[in-house]
């Protein structure tokens, strides 16, 4: 199946199910008989929709269906602890075990195009959704595995946002606006060492400077994080990596060790 993207979405997941009646309603999505999960609209030539029955941080399986696809977009509900209503995006990838899908100690390929122009797009379009917050998250869970770029585009926190259809609108209209422009590049690449899940301060990056991000290693992965990590982070990732972007004081304990490695893998730091 040829497709520039191929957006995934799950059976399992309400979020994931409220996005793809979207896409199926008012985006001209309809299943091809033979080839069942597989959805595509004539309005869309260059995007398929795949629609599966099991959970999505387990779709390590997708490469051989979509051998040329440029980017998977996981369509997906969110959960927080604050329940909190929120639109993320993050990339995938383990720095430590596999708890939530994935291999140990793996990274997802990362397109940080796609998601700096995704946030920026809605940023755009928050006043449609007021009550959301709009921010990325740190790299987590699977899956880690497929041969071409993972973003994972969330709704949450609870079965209200989940089911919220102008929310799945706006998720889908900021998708697809950028999805339709031709691919482009950021004007540079990093990726990002500490702060918490939820890291404002490369959220602000993302809107604010030239700068693109692949993978985050967030405050809390940060004692899994070793010289062969850093390397995996700046190489799984289809646009080049110039430098690491530090949250200085995000680093806590690690902060000695952490500006060593990234020292001794030879790459260049910028401290916020």
């Amino acid at each position: 199946m040829s497709s520039d993207y191929t957006l995934v979405c799950s059976k399992q997941d309400l979020a994931s199910s409220t996005i793809s009646n979207c896409l199926t309603e008012k985006y001209g999505f309809s299943e091809i008989p033979e080839k069942n999960t597989t959805f595509t609209s004539s309005d869309y030539p260059g995007i398929v929709l795949h629609i599966s029955e099991d959970n999505l941080l387990h779709l390590d399986n997708l490469d051989e269906k979509y051998p040329n696809t440029s980017c998977y977009i996981f369509l997906s509900q969110h959960r927080s602890q604050a329940n909190i209503p929120a639109l993320t995006c993050h990339s995938t990838g383990n720095f430590g075990n596999n708890k939530f899908g994935g291999k140990e100690r793996e990274l997802g390929i990362c397109y940080p195009w796609i998601q700096k122009q995704y946030l920026i797009e809605l940023n755009k379009k928050k006043d449609n959704v007021p009550k959301y917050d709009i921010i990325i998250e740190s790299t987590h869970h699977g899956p880690t595995s497929l041969g071409k770029p993972i973003l994972f585009v969330e709704i949450g926190s609870t079965k209200e946002q989940w089911t919220d259809n102008k929310a799945a609108n706006t998720v889908c209209n900021s998708l697809f606006t950028v999805l339709t422009r031709k691919h482009g590049l950021c004007e540079k690449v990093a990726v990002g060492l500490g702060g918490n899940h939820y890291p404002t301060k490369f959220n602000k990056i993302l809107l604010e400077s030239e700068y693109g991000l692949g993978s985050i290693a967030a405050k809390h992965d940060l004692p899994y994080l070793d010289n062969s990590m850093i390397v995996q982070m700046i190489h799984r990732n289809v646009e080049k990596v110039t430098c690491a972007i530090v949250d200085a004081k995000g680093l806590g304990k690690e902060k000695s060790r952490i500006l060593t490695a990234v020292d001794e893998v030879g790459i260049e730091v910028v401290k916020i």
